[in-house]
């Protein structure tokens, strides 16, 4: 067993801690299956949201922290629950009200509003897998439809109808009354009209495999269970699918953690061990409500991509997953340079500490070498006190601060840099709010500018963090209060980078300019 593999048996990363539970269930033997499967479900009612992608890429860091510790074959599985009928028009497409007469179809039989496949839930289904291939996701893709229509599902209807009673025991147990009195595990889908059907059963047979029941017109009709004929309710196929394929491991959000119950027991009557699970905690929009498909609040992934890198999204789920996450605009800076402040502390740790880094679940152990020569909030002060409309009036302050930096030498560097005059004129921009000093504040704005004006050192972010540390010292206290008023009045945001190296990046006649114009009251105008 080789070391790293030793330090990966006791590592307190949490894939690691679920990777080793996963292992367990095979000391003994190795799967029949000839693989350990690891699942991520989708339901493809609305447009993918980046709590999708976050259970993906959480998922791929268990797989790839199960494969440091096993030679045990792999494979994820993310399936797409499109056979299931459409409840209610989403309100982010186009023409919804075309989609009325569509209601209770199945999602792969609803015509695609955007016009650009054979059905809205072939649309979601490309979505998410372009979102996903974005990222080098490795994973095989799984229609429901398909699954159903083409058999594969077969076995396990079959059983269910066999074990109907034994499977409908466990969900009466979860239902009112009045839902108990019509509920069946199994959802008709019409012949004629193709609509999912919520209808009580007369008889289920097992011996033939059909089921009987009474349609909405209240014509009594028999199909079989197989063949797509019928779909399960979601929790039921919930259990139904991982005793068909065997899955090994999924995790999902806590609203389905009371059903897990539930979901383990039909798996179990179904013929398979129940999977391990990971519950994490919900994706919350700036005002703290949960994210949803449908109304498309919160951050998506290309909003994301389009102020960001992939990792830096990656690095955001990797953190603490089961604390609720606010997923809004404000948190991706932050995200970017906690990530890039991982890749930099990366060279210099041991496995133990290499193997906690998040910077090493994101890139299944191969891991860059960070090329931002300047924070990312950084970038965004100094978008802001350059009004940079384009990348090259931030390379001109970077280049001068580090001569041996550029676009073709530092390509993740640029790529910042472009992300950063974009969020700078999307959000920053927008919401700048200078404001005059106060009496105290506006002798400390002319004593740091006579240091500056005087200042003959080295220009380094150290030296003149110095410089501005003591001149507030003597007049702030705490000096908190000081670094406000720079970033204040300055800078005309609450908080900010430090100084010392925002005047290195940015420059010293600069920032004296930017000191006089803050004391004129002409950054207020």
């Amino acid at each position: 067993m080789s070391s790293l593999r030793d330090t990966a048996m006791t590592s307190k990363a949490w894939p690691f801690e679920e990777a080793r539970k996963v292992l367990k269930r095979y000391q003994k033997a190795p799967p029949e299956k000839g693989y350990v499967l690891f699942e991520t479900g989708y339901g493809p009612s609305g447009l993918p949201h980046i709590g999708t992608f976050g259970e993906v890429a959480r998922t791929s860091m268990v797989m790839r922290a199960f494969q440091e510790l096993s030679d045990i074959p792999t494979k994820l599985i993310c399936f797409s629950d499109d056979l299931d009928g459409m409840r209610k028009v989403p309100g982010n497409v186009p023409n919804p009200e075309a989609l009325q007469e569509h209601l209770q179809k199945p999602l792969t039989s609803v015509p695609d509003p955007f016009g650009t496949h054979d059905s809205f839930g072939a649309h979601n289904n490309a979505m998410l897998r372009r979102f996903l291939d974005t990222f080098g996701f490795e994973y095989e893709f799984i229609s429901a439809t398909e699954f159903y229509r083409s058999g594969q599902f077969d076995t396990v209807l079959l059983r269910a109808a066999e074990k109907y009673d034994d499977v409908m025991k466990v969900m009466l147990k979860s239902l009112r009354e009045e839902r108990a009195q019509t509920y069946s595990i199994f959802l008709p889908i019409h012949p004629d009209t193709g609509r999912v059907m919520y209808v009580p059963m007369k008889t289920v047979d097992a011996a033939n495999g059909t089921i009987t029941f009474e349609t909405e017109e209240g014509k009594e009709m028999t199909l079989p269970v197989t063949g797509g004929n019928v779909k399960l309710q979601w929790k039921p196929d919930f259990g139904a699918r991982w005793a068909a394929l065997g899955v090994d491991f999924e995790m999902y959000g806590k609203d389905h953690s009371t059903n897990t119950p539930i979901y383990d027991r039909i798996c179990e009557i179904l013929g398979h061990k129940k999977p391990e699970h990971f519950t994490y905690e919900l994706f919350l929009d700036e005002n703290g409500q949960k994210i949803s498909k449908t109304s498309g609040n919160g951050v998506s992934i290309d909003q994301w991509l389009t102020y960001a890198s992939a990792e830096s999204l990656s690095y955001f789920m990797y953190q603490k997953p089961k604390t609720a996450k606010r997923m809004f605009f404000d948190v991706i800076p932050k995200a970017v340079d906690e990530y890039h402040q991982q890749l930099r502390a990366y060279a210099g740790q041991d496995d133990t500490q290499r193997l906690n880094n998040p910077v090493w679940h994101i890139h299944g152990g191969d891991v860059p070498t960070s090329d931002m020569v300047v924070p990312f909030a950084m970038l965004l002060n100094l978008a802001s006190v350059s009004s940079a409309e384009t990348k090259d009036t931030l390379w001109g302050f970077i280049q001068r601060y580090a001569p041996d930096t550029g676009p073709e030498t530092h390509p993740g560097m640029d790529k910042a840099v472009g992300c950063a005059v974009r969020y700078y004129n999307d959000f920053v921009k927008p919401a700048k709010t200078y404001r005059l000093p106060t009496d105290t504040e506006r002798e400390a704005l002319e004593a740091l500018r006579a240091e500056l004006a005087a200042y003959d050192g080295d220009i380094n972010d150290e030296a003149l963090q110095s410089v501005v540390y003591a001149v507030g010292r003597d007049r702030f206290d705490p000096l908190r209060g000081w670094f406000t008023a720079l970033y204040e009045v300055l800078l005309g945001a609450s908080q900010g980078p430090r100084f010392g190296g925002f005047i290195a990046l940015y420059g010293l006649q600069e920032t004296i300019g930017l000191i006089d114009k803050g004391l004129a009251g002409e950054l207020v105008g």
